[in-house]
């Protein structure tokens, strides 16, 4: 890396960036050359299911050991047992691509557009063989979504309907401890919805962030700042396209250079940070990529300046990589703004949570979340506990520990969208501590 000068120093008390041991862990979510076949998105489920039932059968044996596992064919009024299976959530106001073609309009309004729950939602717990309505409090249809596999205790009463007494989930997966050995100083930066090319985006401001981060902005104690950071993360949607211009017909060449125009801003910016630090960039929502979930990453030959770096690195959404021996897991923000639609929690955060308790990341695909038909396994299964769980494009910064049962200590970290607030986010490689970093950016 390039070594940077602190100002009003001599050029002899020069700051070399520190470095950091990275892995990507990301071949679970490559697609290679995805073929369609006529799979069907059953086979995801089924893939699902079949893969965190045998972890909760294993875990119910140590939870109820008195209680018999039961297939939902197999259920006997009044007697106590368990059963495993897919919940599925009957939402009433819940999206329909049929009612575009209804003759006759809902007459319940939305009292929520971006939320879809109501109180007459209810579960449905579903295997191979049968399904069966769930009743009870023990399982709040407000804090669950279609596609979560759990284990439930009850018995099936007399009108056909499972009565829950207890639900255990999967729980978060092991981790792997860290190094006792003390660690120094070093950052990772997240940077969200860069959205170059909106209204509100800001080209000064960007500039000053690259600055930081690049050690060319401050004096002495500021440059030795940015001499800690290993890496920048950008985590999707860093572009916004003109949709207007994408309607199908053929583009003359002042649209193409206006369409072209945003990414030709990032791509400069991504020269500046790859020059001087590693980068690694997700697709978003609103970026040049593929819709369904696993995002492929974003094309190299989009970025001219930056590709030419070996630096730079262009990845899957979700995006999975080990630093220093700290495995890091996130999403762009799909995941969890999805859920937000179809559930309810206190926070950003709590949906984190449940995901890494649902050992899922993304358990509303492929109901209300587009993915990939997969047929051999399910890649949004979290077999390994992070020791960082971040996610992109929220509306504010929030961050907190989450430990688990069996010592498992994991940072969440919702990213906001810095075209709207201006922050992106640092994380301290030596003890996981969090920190917002803004860039103000005043003309008046």
């Amino acid at each position: 890396m390039a070594p940077m000068e602190a100002d009003g120093e001599l050029p002899t008390a020069t700051l070399q960036r520190k470095q950091a041991i990275y892995k990507s862990k990301d071949e679970g979510f490559l697609l290679g050359a995805p073929t369609y076949k006529g799979q069907q998105y059953s086979q995801l489920y089924f893939a699902r299911l079949h893969e965190l039932r045998e972890l909760l059968r294993s875990l119910a044996k140590k939870w109820k050991p008195h209680l018999s596992v039961q297939n939902i064919l197999g259920l006997e009024e009044g007697k106590d047992c368990i059963i495993i299976g897919t919940l599925y959530k009957q939402m009433k106001l819940k999206p329909s691509v049929l009612d575009e073609y209804s003759k006759e309009r809902s007459s319940v309004p939305l009292v929520k557009p971006h939320n879809f729950m109501h109180p007459d939602d209810h579960l449905i717990l579903e295997d191979e063989r049968g399904r069966v309505k769930l009743a009870g409090n023990a399982l709040p249809a407000s804090e669950f979504v279609t596609g979560v596999v759990v284990a439930l205790h009850g018995k099936e009463i007399s009108d056909g309907t499972f009565l829950v007494e207890d639900v255990l989930e999967a729980g978060l997966p092991a981790q792997t401890k860290l190094p006792l050995e003390p660690r120094e100083d070093k950052y990772v930066v997240f940077v969200s919805g860069l959205s170059m090319g909106s209204s509100l985006s800001n080209p000064l401001q960007y500039q000053l962030l690259v600055d930081h981060l690049t050690g060319h902005l401050g004096g002495g104690n500021e440059q030795s700042m940015a001499s800690q950071i290993v890496r920048v993360v950008i985590t999707g949607n860093s572009v916004e396209l003109q949709q207007g211009l994408l309607a199908g017909q053929a583009l003359g060449p002042k649209d193409q250079n206006k369409l072209y125009e945003p990414i030709k801003e990032l791509d400069l910016m991504l020269t500046q940070l790859a020059s001087s630090v590693p980068v690694d960039i997700m697709p978003g929502a609103s970026d040049p990529a593929n819709f369904s979930l696993p995002q492929q990453p974003l094309h190299r030959f989009l970025f001219s300046g930056a590709s030419s770096f070996n630096t730079f690195l262009s990845c899957t959404n979700p995006h999975s990589f080990v630093l220093d021996d700290i495995l890091f897991l996130g999403t762009s923000g799909q995941n969890i703004d999805d859920l937000e639609k179809y559930s309810d929690a206190k926070d950003k955060l709590e949906f984190l949570e449940r995901t890494l308790r649902w050992r899922h990341l993304a358990p509303t695909a492929p109901d209300t979340l587009g993915c990939y038909p997969f047929t051999d396994g399910d890649p949004f299964v979290i077999d390994g506990c992070p020791h960082v769980y971040f996610v992109g494009n929220q509306s504010r910064y929030e961050s907190r520990i989450l430990k688990g049962s069996e010592g498992q200590v994991v940072r969440l970290i919702c990213i906001p969208r810095f075209c709207e607030t201006g922050v992106a986010v640092l994380l301290n490689l030596r003890d996981l501590e969090c920190y917002p970093l803004q860039i103000v950016c005043n003309i008046s």
